[in-house]
């Protein structure tokens, strides 16, 4: 039984960023594991190193992927709601330092897709671009004279890549996905996060479907959200935002690892609900500089991402 009988601290953007940050269990490197990492990823000398597993960041994700992710919203008019958002995975590229993980191109390309959604999000044909690469090759979201750029000692050899183009009605929520692909990817299972260079990433897509109490028309909660999250250990120690670093200290002290997002793109946002007009306009002031720093990355790596394209109106 949900009681509404609170009014939350946080606006309403907070506290989607808060609800649907993943928190996952955190190990400690043994000293002997230390001097093997790659310096430049990990160029700070710290007494103990934690880190994640990509098995348990998915399983962290299950309740979310079954149920949904519960958001405490206040509306417009004041009514306490709690919105839910199945999370999908939109994209993910994973780069490692060990280049025997790349050791034969596997990819599956079915059916072609258009190039965008319709705006009533109709059924189209599932696309998906998996690949393991030995150096490199031209694939989707990688243009053929970005190779040199890839694999080399600070970026490391991409190992795994996958960018979502279907409709959201055709895809699989996540933890479902990725569990699926680590079948023909075991690295997606076992591989650390200290494994893992600065560049590796993925985005989440989050979208809504329904809110309690429910019967009552609510502006804006048809909107959809793209979280982008780093997976490398490197960003443990430092953060983008002030708030993603109490996040993350919070996380740590119940040993457990926290991924706050760094970057956000928006869909349907027509309203007020997402955005307060309270504390000065802050909310408005962090969701530009989150869609900026994920412009900014994706253009860093040279990637062309299906869904941030189709949410900010990008045609290719």
């Amino acid at each position: 039984m949900f009681i509404f009988d609170k009014v939350p601290m946080q606006t309403n953007l907070e506290s989607f960023l808060d609800c649907t940050t993943p928190v996952v269990p955190s190990q400690f490197l043994p000293k002997s594991e230390m001097m093997k990492l790659n310096k430049l990823w990990h160029p700070w000398e710290r007494e103990n190193i934690d880190y994640f597993t990509l098995g348990d960041l998915w399983t962290s994700f299950d309740e979310w992927s079954a149920c949904g992710a519960g958001i405490p919203i206040v509306s417009d008019d004041g009514q306490n709601l709690i919105q839910y958002f199945v999370p999908y995975l939109s994209a993910i590229q994973i780069f490692t330092s060990n280049s025997s993980l790349n050791c034969t191109r596997d990819e599956t390309d079915s059916s072609e897709t258009r190039d965008s959604f319709s705006d009533s999000f109709s059924d189209e044909s599932e696309s998906e671009k998996l690949s393991r690469w030995d150096g490199c090759s031209s694939e989707e979201g990688l243009s053929e004279q970005d190779c040199s750029w890839h694999p080399n000692a600070r970026l490391g050899n991409l190992y795994f890549q996958y960018f979502e183009k279907s409709s959201p009605y055709g895809r699989v929520p996540l933890a479902d996905k990725t569990f699926s692909l680590a079948e023909r990817y075991p690295g997606l299972m076992s591989l650390r996060s200290v494994d893992l260079s600065p560049a590796s990433w993925m985005a989440v897509a989050w979208y809504p479907i329904y809110h309690i109490p429910a019967g009552r028309a609510v502006r804006d909660l048809q909107t959809c959200f793209l979280t982008y999250h780093t997976l490398s250990s490197s960003f443990q120690d430092m953060d983008f935002e002030e708030d993603a670093e109490n996040v993350e200290r919070k996380g740590k002290e119940g040993e457990s690892i926290a991924l706050p997002p760094f970057g956000l793109a928006t869909y349907k946002m027509q309203g007020d609900v997402w955005i307060s007009d309270k504390m000065g306009g802050q909310d408005q002031e962090r969701l530009f500089s989150m869609v900026s720093v994920a412009d900014s990355w994706l253009k860093q790596l040279h990637v062309q991402h299906h869904d941030f394209n189709y949410f900010m109106g990008i045609r290719h």
